[in-house]
Protein backbone atom coordinates (compact mmCIF):
# COMPACT_ATOMS: atom_id res chain seq x y z
CA UNK A 1 0.00 0.00 0.00
CA UNK A 2 1.49 3.51 -1.11
CA UNK A 3 2.18 5.80 1.81
CA UNK A 4 -0.28 8.83 2.38
CA UNK A 5 1.44 12.04 1.32
CA UNK A 6 -1.27 14.41 2.70
CA UNK A 7 -0.21 16.52 5.69
CA UNK A 8 -2.32 16.55 9.00
CA UNK A 9 -2.09 18.69 11.48
CA UNK A 10 -0.49 17.49 14.31
CA UNK A 11 -2.56 15.71 17.11
CA UNK A 12 -3.27 17.89 20.45
CA UNK A 13 -1.85 16.55 23.78
CA UNK A 14 -4.77 14.87 25.74
CA UNK A 15 -5.10 17.62 28.98
CA UNK A 16 -3.23 16.96 31.38
CA UNK A 17 -6.59 16.16 34.15
CA UNK A 18 -8.57 14.54 31.79
CA UNK A 19 -9.76 14.02 28.40
CA UNK A 20 -10.26 16.96 26.07
CA UNK A 21 -13.98 18.51 26.66
CA UNK A 22 -16.02 19.61 23.74
CA UNK A 23 -17.66 22.27 24.91
CA UNK A 24 -17.32 25.74 25.79
CA UNK A 25 -13.73 26.33 28.26
CA UNK A 26 -14.87 26.56 32.43
CA UNK A 27 -11.74 29.17 32.46
CA UNK A 28 -13.85 32.13 31.47
CA UNK A 29 -17.15 32.42 32.94
CA UNK A 30 -20.23 33.62 30.34
CA UNK A 31 -19.84 37.27 30.13
CA UNK A 32 -16.00 37.64 31.54
CA UNK A 33 -15.07 39.34 28.63
CA UNK A 34 -17.96 41.83 28.15
CA UNK A 35 -17.28 42.91 31.89
CA UNK A 36 -13.58 43.43 31.66
CA UNK A 37 -13.94 45.49 28.47
CA UNK A 38 -16.98 47.44 29.87
CA UNK A 39 -14.32 48.01 33.13
CA UNK A 40 -11.38 49.30 30.83
CA UNK A 41 -13.38 52.02 28.90
CA UNK A 42 -14.97 52.98 32.64
CA UNK A 43 -11.18 53.68 33.63
CA UNK A 44 -10.09 54.82 30.56
CA UNK A 45 -12.92 57.57 30.22
CA UNK A 46 -12.27 58.40 34.32
CA UNK A 47 -8.78 58.72 33.84
CA UNK A 48 -9.36 61.08 30.84
CA UNK A 49 -12.19 63.09 32.60
CA UNK A 50 -9.59 63.76 35.34
CA UNK A 51 -6.89 64.56 33.14
CA UNK A 52 -8.85 66.91 31.25
CA UNK A 53 -10.35 68.19 34.94
CA UNK A 54 -6.34 68.66 35.96
CA UNK A 55 -5.47 70.73 32.65
CA UNK A 56 -8.33 72.74 33.15
CA UNK A 57 -7.33 73.19 36.59
CA UNK A 58 -4.14 74.29 35.64
CA UNK A 59 -5.30 76.22 32.96
CA UNK A 60 -7.81 78.78 35.08
CA UNK A 61 -5.15 78.78 37.71
CA UNK A 62 -2.01 80.23 34.73
CA UNK A 63 -5.31 82.71 33.52
CA UNK A 64 -5.90 83.76 37.15
CA UNK A 65 -2.01 83.94 38.22
CA UNK A 66 -1.71 86.09 34.90
CA UNK A 67 -4.75 88.45 36.09
CA UNK A 68 -3.41 89.04 39.22
CA UNK A 69 0.37 89.76 38.29
CA UNK A 70 -0.07 91.71 35.17
CA UNK A 71 -2.79 94.02 37.99
CA UNK A 72 0.30 95.51 39.65
CA UNK A 73 1.68 98.51 38.91
CA UNK A 74 5.40 98.74 38.97
CA UNK A 75 6.47 102.17 39.62
CA UNK A 76 9.95 101.85 37.15
CA UNK A 77 10.68 105.63 37.77
CA UNK A 78 10.87 105.77 41.39
CA UNK A 79 13.31 102.73 41.54
CA UNK A 80 15.42 104.40 38.24
CA UNK A 81 15.98 107.52 40.90
CA UNK A 82 16.57 105.74 43.78
CA UNK A 83 19.46 103.39 42.08
CA UNK A 84 20.71 106.98 41.00
CA UNK A 85 20.78 107.57 43.91
CA UNK A 86 22.67 104.79 46.23
CA UNK A 87 25.04 106.71 47.09
CA UNK A 88 23.20 108.99 49.46
CA UNK A 89 21.15 106.20 50.78
CA UNK A 90 21.44 104.46 54.48
CA UNK A 91 23.20 100.73 54.67
CA UNK A 92 20.93 98.31 56.96
CA UNK A 93 22.93 97.77 59.63
CA UNK A 94 24.83 94.47 61.25
CA UNK A 95 21.99 93.93 63.79
CA UNK A 96 19.17 94.12 61.19
CA UNK A 97 20.21 91.43 58.73
CA UNK A 98 16.60 89.71 57.37
CA UNK A 99 14.47 92.46 58.48
CA UNK A 100 12.21 94.38 55.97
CA UNK A 101 10.71 98.06 56.35
CA UNK A 102 8.54 99.42 54.23
CA UNK A 103 7.29 103.02 53.44
CA UNK A 104 3.11 102.90 52.75
CA UNK A 105 2.16 105.47 51.26
CA UNK A 106 -1.18 107.28 51.06
CA UNK A 107 -1.91 109.34 47.86
CA UNK A 108 -4.37 112.13 47.99
CA UNK A 109 -4.01 112.28 44.12
CA UNK A 110 -7.20 114.07 42.98
CA UNK A 111 -6.74 112.66 39.09
CA UNK A 112 -9.01 109.82 37.71
CA UNK A 113 -11.67 108.38 39.76
CA UNK A 114 -10.20 110.28 42.86
CA UNK A 115 -11.52 113.87 41.34
CA UNK A 116 -14.44 113.08 43.17
CA UNK A 117 -12.89 114.09 46.79
CA UNK A 118 -12.23 118.17 44.77
CA UNK A 119 -8.62 119.77 45.37
CA UNK A 120 -6.61 120.13 42.12
CA UNK A 121 -6.47 117.59 39.43
CA UNK A 122 -2.88 116.55 39.10
CA UNK A 123 -0.99 117.73 42.43
CA UNK A 124 -0.66 114.73 45.39
CA UNK A 125 0.97 114.66 48.43
CA UNK A 126 1.41 111.89 51.07
CA UNK A 127 -1.94 112.01 52.94
CA UNK A 128 -0.64 108.71 55.17
CA UNK A 129 2.59 107.72 55.54
CA UNK A 130 3.00 104.16 57.73
CA UNK A 131 6.90 102.92 58.00
CA UNK A 132 6.42 98.81 58.61
CA UNK A 133 9.12 97.48 60.41
CA UNK A 134 9.12 93.55 59.76
CA UNK A 135 11.61 92.24 62.17
CA UNK A 136 14.34 89.65 61.35
CA UNK A 137 12.34 86.23 62.79
CA UNK A 138 9.16 87.88 61.36
CA UNK A 139 7.71 87.15 65.28
CA UNK A 140 7.05 90.92 65.43
CA UNK A 141 6.35 94.32 62.82
CA UNK A 142 5.96 97.70 64.13
CA UNK A 143 4.15 100.54 62.36
CA UNK A 144 5.28 103.89 62.94
CA UNK A 145 2.86 107.15 61.27
CA UNK A 146 4.97 109.80 59.77
CA UNK A 147 2.73 113.18 60.59
CA UNK A 148 2.22 114.64 57.58
CA UNK A 149 2.57 118.27 58.95
CA UNK A 150 6.00 117.56 60.56
CA UNK A 151 8.66 119.98 59.38
CA UNK A 152 11.94 118.35 58.19
CA UNK A 153 14.75 118.71 56.02
CA UNK A 154 13.62 117.28 52.34
CA UNK A 155 17.21 116.84 49.92
CA UNK A 156 17.53 117.88 46.95
CA UNK A 157 15.02 115.63 44.58
CA UNK A 158 14.03 115.29 40.79
CA UNK A 159 11.04 116.99 39.85
CA UNK A 160 8.39 115.73 37.27
CA UNK A 161 10.53 118.20 33.99
CA UNK A 162 13.26 116.58 35.22
CA UNK A 163 14.83 119.81 37.33
CA UNK A 164 16.27 119.31 40.97
CA UNK A 165 14.62 120.63 43.84
CA UNK A 166 16.67 122.78 46.02
CA UNK A 167 17.20 121.08 49.66
CA UNK A 168 14.43 122.88 51.92
CA UNK A 169 12.81 122.99 55.51
CA UNK A 170 9.30 122.28 54.50
CA UNK A 171 5.90 120.16 55.84
CA UNK A 172 7.08 116.42 55.16
CA UNK A 173 3.79 115.91 53.45
CA UNK A 174 5.14 118.57 50.75
CA UNK A 175 8.39 115.86 50.02
CA UNK A 176 5.92 113.74 47.83
CA UNK A 177 4.48 116.45 46.03
CA UNK A 178 8.01 117.82 45.25
CA UNK A 179 9.64 115.00 44.18
CA UNK A 180 7.31 111.84 44.24
CA UNK A 181 7.60 108.42 46.03
CA UNK A 182 11.62 109.01 45.54
CA UNK A 183 11.66 111.92 47.25
CA UNK A 184 9.35 110.86 50.32
CA UNK A 185 11.52 107.67 50.71
CA UNK A 186 14.66 109.72 50.91
CA UNK A 187 13.56 112.35 53.55
CA UNK A 188 12.02 109.45 55.62
CA UNK A 189 15.52 107.95 55.19
CA UNK A 190 17.96 110.68 55.82
CA UNK A 191 15.69 111.57 59.05
CA UNK A 192 15.78 107.87 60.41
CA UNK A 193 18.86 106.47 58.96
CA UNK A 194 16.75 103.35 58.03
CA UNK A 195 17.08 101.68 55.03
CA UNK A 196 13.95 101.52 53.11
CA UNK A 197 13.47 98.39 51.03
CA UNK A 198 10.33 98.21 49.72
CA UNK A 199 7.34 100.97 49.02
CA UNK A 200 3.62 100.82 48.19
CA UNK A 201 1.61 103.59 47.00
CA UNK A 202 -2.52 103.43 47.88
CA UNK A 203 -5.12 106.07 46.36
CA UNK A 204 -8.63 106.91 47.56
CA UNK A 205 -10.06 104.58 45.36
CA UNK A 206 -7.50 101.75 45.84
CA UNK A 207 -8.08 102.17 49.57
CA UNK A 208 -12.16 101.83 49.43
CA UNK A 209 -11.65 98.43 46.83
CA UNK A 210 -9.54 97.04 49.74
CA UNK A 211 -11.42 97.93 52.64
CA UNK A 212 -14.73 96.44 50.32
CA UNK A 213 -12.76 93.22 49.21
CA UNK A 214 -12.53 91.86 53.08
CA UNK A 215 -16.14 92.81 54.02
CA UNK A 216 -15.94 95.98 55.34
CA UNK A 217 -13.70 96.72 58.53
CA UNK A 218 -15.02 97.15 62.49
CA UNK A 219 -14.52 100.62 64.55
CA UNK A 220 -15.79 102.22 67.84
CA UNK A 221 -17.19 105.63 67.25
CA UNK A 222 -17.26 107.48 70.34
CA UNK A 223 -19.69 110.19 69.41
CA UNK A 224 -21.80 110.74 66.60
CA UNK A 225 -19.76 112.22 63.66
CA UNK A 226 -21.41 114.36 60.98
CA UNK A 227 -19.05 115.61 58.28
CA UNK A 228 -20.01 116.58 55.18
CA UNK A 229 -16.38 117.31 53.52
CA UNK A 230 -15.67 113.47 54.73
CA UNK A 231 -19.04 112.38 53.55
CA UNK A 232 -19.22 111.02 56.63
CA UNK A 233 -22.55 110.43 59.06
CA UNK A 234 -22.44 108.19 61.87
CA UNK A 235 -24.18 107.06 64.83
CA UNK A 236 -22.19 106.47 68.14
CA UNK A 237 -21.18 102.86 68.66
CA UNK A 238 -19.51 99.59 67.29
CA UNK A 239 -19.72 99.76 63.34
CA UNK A 240 -18.24 98.29 59.96
CA UNK A 241 -17.49 100.91 57.87
CA UNK A 242 -17.48 99.97 54.17
CA UNK A 243 -15.63 101.99 51.11
CA UNK A 244 -16.87 105.70 51.31
CA UNK A 245 -17.26 105.40 54.53
CA UNK A 246 -14.10 104.00 55.62
CA UNK A 247 -12.42 106.66 53.83
CA UNK A 248 -14.37 109.23 55.08
CA UNK A 249 -12.74 107.94 58.55
CA UNK A 250 -9.61 107.69 58.48
CA UNK A 251 -9.19 111.10 56.62
CA UNK A 252 -11.69 113.14 58.54
CA UNK A 253 -10.00 115.79 60.83
CA UNK A 254 -11.82 119.10 61.28
CA UNK A 255 -14.81 117.61 62.77
CA UNK A 256 -13.28 114.90 64.93
CA UNK A 257 -11.46 115.13 68.79
CA UNK A 258 -9.74 118.29 68.44
CA UNK A 259 -9.11 118.52 64.59
CA UNK A 260 -5.52 117.77 64.69
CA UNK A 261 -3.48 115.14 62.60
CA UNK A 262 -2.59 113.46 65.75
CA UNK A 263 -5.72 112.40 66.76
CA UNK A 264 -6.55 111.26 62.97
CA UNK A 265 -3.33 108.93 63.07
CA UNK A 266 -4.37 107.44 65.91
CA UNK A 267 -8.11 106.69 64.81
CA UNK A 268 -5.94 105.52 61.49
CA UNK A 269 -4.30 103.13 63.39
CA UNK A 270 -7.18 101.42 65.29
CA UNK A 271 -8.72 101.08 61.84
CA UNK A 272 -5.57 98.82 60.53
CA UNK A 273 -5.71 97.25 63.96
CA UNK A 274 -9.36 96.52 63.23
CA UNK A 275 -8.37 95.38 59.40
CA UNK A 276 -5.36 93.02 61.32
CA UNK A 277 -7.96 90.96 63.66
CA UNK A 278 -10.29 90.85 61.12
CA UNK A 279 -7.95 88.72 58.43
CA UNK A 280 -6.62 86.65 60.59
CA UNK A 281 -9.67 86.14 62.91
CA UNK A 282 -12.07 85.08 59.97
CA UNK A 283 -8.91 82.96 57.70
CA UNK A 284 -9.47 85.15 54.24
CA UNK A 285 -5.63 84.22 53.79
CA UNK A 286 -6.11 80.31 54.24
CA UNK A 287 -9.88 80.58 52.75
CA UNK A 288 -9.57 80.56 48.56
CA UNK A 289 -13.01 81.91 48.27
CA UNK A 290 -12.70 84.73 50.40
CA UNK A 291 -8.90 85.25 48.92
CA UNK A 292 -9.39 85.67 45.89
CA UNK A 293 -11.11 89.07 45.82
CA UNK A 294 -9.24 90.61 48.45
CA UNK A 295 -6.07 89.46 46.19
CA UNK A 296 -7.48 90.88 43.01
CA UNK A 297 -8.49 94.50 45.31
CA UNK A 298 -4.95 94.67 46.09
CA UNK A 299 -3.21 94.09 43.18
CA UNK A 300 -5.50 95.88 41.46
CA UNK A 301 -4.82 99.34 43.83
CA UNK A 302 -1.34 99.43 44.12
CA UNK A 303 1.93 100.91 42.94
CA UNK A 304 4.77 99.49 44.00
CA UNK A 305 8.98 98.83 43.86
CA UNK A 306 10.22 96.22 41.04
CA UNK A 307 11.39 93.70 44.48
CA UNK A 308 7.66 93.94 45.45
CA UNK A 309 5.42 94.55 42.04
CA UNK A 310 5.00 90.77 41.46
CA UNK A 311 2.05 87.98 42.94
CA UNK A 312 5.00 86.28 44.22
CA UNK A 313 6.48 88.84 46.45
CA UNK A 314 3.12 90.16 47.58
CA UNK A 315 2.27 86.50 48.70
CA UNK A 316 5.58 85.84 50.50
CA UNK A 317 5.02 89.36 52.40
CA UNK A 318 1.26 88.27 53.14
CA UNK A 319 2.82 85.15 54.36
CA UNK A 320 4.68 86.66 56.73
CA UNK A 321 2.32 89.69 57.82
CA UNK A 322 -0.13 86.12 58.82
CA UNK A 323 2.01 84.54 61.07
CA UNK A 324 2.65 87.70 63.13
CA UNK A 325 0.28 87.47 66.17
CA UNK A 326 -1.42 90.65 66.70
CA UNK A 327 -0.53 91.44 70.07
CA UNK A 328 3.09 91.72 68.60
CA UNK A 329 1.93 94.06 66.07
CA UNK A 330 2.92 97.57 67.86
CA UNK A 331 0.92 100.61 65.85
CA UNK A 332 2.51 104.21 66.73
CA UNK A 333 3.26 107.82 66.28
CA UNK A 334 6.58 108.96 65.72
CA UNK A 335 6.73 111.48 68.91
CA UNK A 336 5.89 115.16 68.10
CA UNK A 337 4.53 118.31 69.43
CA UNK A 338 3.24 121.89 68.10
CA UNK A 339 6.34 123.30 65.87
CA UNK A 340 7.70 126.24 68.06
CA UNK A 341 7.46 128.44 64.58
CA UNK A 342 3.85 127.89 63.55
CA UNK A 343 1.39 126.03 65.92
CA UNK A 344 -0.16 124.62 62.92
CA UNK A 345 2.52 122.16 61.92
CA UNK A 346 4.92 119.91 64.10
CA UNK A 347 8.09 119.08 65.18
CA UNK A 348 9.66 115.54 66.16
CA UNK A 349 10.57 115.30 69.89
CA UNK A 350 14.37 114.37 70.32
CA UNK A 351 15.26 112.04 71.78
CA UNK A 352 12.72 110.26 71.59
CA UNK A 353 12.00 109.99 67.90
CA UNK A 354 15.96 109.12 67.62
CA UNK A 355 15.86 106.41 70.02
CA UNK A 356 12.65 104.89 68.28
CA UNK A 357 14.33 104.98 64.70
CA UNK A 358 17.28 103.80 66.64
CA UNK A 359 15.71 100.77 67.82
CA UNK A 360 14.10 99.91 64.24
CA UNK A 361 17.58 100.90 62.80
CA UNK A 362 18.89 97.74 64.95
CA UNK A 363 16.13 95.21 64.63
CA UNK A 364 14.55 95.86 68.45
CA UNK A 365 11.21 95.63 70.12
CA UNK A 366 9.55 98.77 70.60
CA UNK A 367 7.65 99.30 73.83
CA UNK A 368 4.19 100.75 73.80
CA UNK A 369 1.28 101.77 75.78
CA UNK A 370 -2.19 102.62 75.49
CA UNK A 371 -3.18 106.42 74.63
CA UNK A 372 -4.21 108.59 77.54
CA UNK A 373 -7.97 109.54 77.76
CA UNK A 374 -7.02 113.31 77.50
CA UNK A 375 -4.59 115.15 75.75
CA UNK A 376 -2.31 116.80 78.26
CA UNK A 377 -1.53 120.57 77.08
CA UNK A 378 2.01 120.14 77.56
CA UNK A 379 4.19 120.12 74.98
CA UNK A 380 5.31 117.09 74.24
CA UNK A 381 2.67 113.98 72.67
CA UNK A 382 3.27 110.82 72.08
CA UNK A 383 6.25 109.31 74.28
CA UNK A 384 7.44 109.34 77.92
CA UNK A 385 10.56 111.46 78.33
CA UNK A 386 13.46 109.30 79.73
CA UNK A 387 14.24 110.26 83.26
CA UNK A 388 16.82 113.18 83.18
CA UNK A 389 16.20 114.38 79.58
CA UNK A 390 14.55 116.75 78.93
CA UNK A 391 11.57 117.52 76.37
CA UNK A 392 11.77 121.26 75.50
CA UNK A 393 13.45 122.97 72.40
CA UNK A 394 16.85 122.24 73.71
CA UNK A 395 16.92 119.03 73.27
CA UNK A 396 16.39 119.03 69.46
CA UNK A 397 13.61 119.20 66.74
CA UNK A 398 12.31 117.34 64.10
CA UNK A 399 14.35 119.42 60.62
CA UNK A 400 17.81 119.07 61.02
CA UNK A 401 18.15 117.68 64.26
CA UNK A 402 16.70 114.56 63.67
CA UNK A 403 19.14 112.83 61.35
CA UNK A 404 22.33 113.40 63.95
CA UNK A 405 20.03 112.47 66.88
CA UNK A 406 18.77 109.11 65.14
CA UNK A 407 22.27 108.49 64.05
CA UNK A 408 23.69 109.14 67.66
CA UNK A 409 20.56 107.78 69.86
CA UNK A 410 21.18 104.43 71.85
CA UNK A 411 18.19 101.81 71.60
CA UNK A 412 19.42 100.42 75.09
CA UNK A 413 17.06 99.36 77.79
CA UNK A 414 17.96 102.19 79.92
CA UNK A 415 17.48 105.12 77.58
CA UNK A 416 14.36 103.97 75.38
CA UNK A 417 11.29 105.15 76.48
CA UNK A 418 7.62 103.29 76.52
CA UNK A 419 5.42 104.87 73.44
CA UNK A 420 2.21 105.82 73.51
CA UNK A 421 0.67 103.25 70.88
CA UNK A 422 -1.20 100.19 70.69
CA UNK A 423 -1.05 96.68 69.82
CA UNK A 424 -3.28 95.29 66.87
CA UNK A 425 -5.22 93.18 69.56
CA UNK A 426 -6.64 95.87 71.61
CA UNK A 427 -10.02 96.36 70.35
CA UNK A 428 -10.50 100.28 70.48
CA UNK A 429 -14.77 99.45 71.89
CA UNK A 430 -13.16 97.54 74.79
CA UNK A 431 -12.62 99.22 77.88
CA UNK A 432 -9.41 99.88 78.70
Amino acid sequence: MAEDDTEHPPTAPPPKNGPAQDGPSTDTPPGGTGRRRRRRRWLIATAGVGAFLLVAAGVLFWIAYRKLDGNIRTDSATDRLLAELEAERPNRTAGAQGAENLLLIGSDDRSGPNGAYGGEAGGQRSDTTILLHLAADRKRATAVSVPRDVMVAVPACEQPGGARSTPALMQFNQAFQTGGPACSIRTVEQLSGIRIDHYVILDFSGFKTMVDAIGGVEVCVPQPIHDKDAKLDLPAGRRSLHGEQALGYVRARESLGDGSDTQRMGRQQQFLASLVRKVQSQGVLLNPAKLWPVLDAATSSVRADGGLSSLGALYDLTRDLRGIPSVDVALLTAPRRPYRYDSDRDEFVQPQTGQLFAALREDQPVAVRPPAPTVSPGPVQGAEPSPGTAAGPESGTGTGATAEAAANASPTADASPTFEGRTADVDACAPH
